[in-house]
């Protein structure tokens, strides 16, 4: 039963990528030539609500239920080159090739799926010999960015919040310009 809640977001999710139009190549490639930033206004927007939901989880007695990573800066910075340099070159996401899989979309199917395939294989046959230095490069220990700063948990949030909210007014602006 605990599979439910994590497939019922999963589907959720897609089905807002989906309805968004986001698992189109198009769209993906646009946020990197800063011509659609469509996925930036989703994933700020997912970004905030989430926050809020784990502050209300958190403040209801919920936490425990919240894993918290022990932090790296090293493995976030490499990861996310690596991550972004593969996702403006192929114009794929996991998120977005399981979307596009679910449309019908060959190229989604077989290159997308070789690519998960590919990344995964390689990434496991990595893990032992590059996770562990990685981990140790820039690590936090077991914190968040409240704690870190000596805040609220709120505080971080509002903030968060109010800042997707001006990015989000300025890419509307920027839109409302070019039509």
């Amino acid at each position: 039963m605990s599979i439910v809640a994590p497939l019922g977001i999963g589907f959720a999710f897609g089905w807002l990528l989906h309805k968004a139009g986001l698992s189109r190549y198009e769209r993906i490639v646009g946020v990197y030539r800063l011509r659609d930033l469509a996925v930036v206004e989703l994933m700020l927007a997912a970004l905030a609500v989430a926050a809020i939901g784990v502050v209300i989880v958190t403040a209801f007695g919920g936490g425990d239920a919240i894993p918290l990573p022990s932090p790296s800066l090293g493995a976030a910075l490499i990861g996310g080159l690596v991550f972004g340099v593969g996702m403006a070159l192929s114009g794929f996401c996991p998120g977005t090739i399981a979307v596009g899989i679910g449309e019908g979309r060959l190229d989604n199917l077989v290159a997308g799926s070789l690519g998960l395939i590919a990344g995964s294989l390689a990434y496991g046959a990595a893990w032992s010999s590059v996770a562990p230095p990685l981990a140790r490069l820039g690590a936090l220990g077991v914190t968040t960015l409240p704690r870190m700063l000596g805040v609220a948990p709120w505080l971080v949030v509002t903030l968060l919040v109010e800042l997707a909210a001006v990015v989000l007014y300025l890419v509307l602006r920027v839109r409302r310009r070019a039509s």
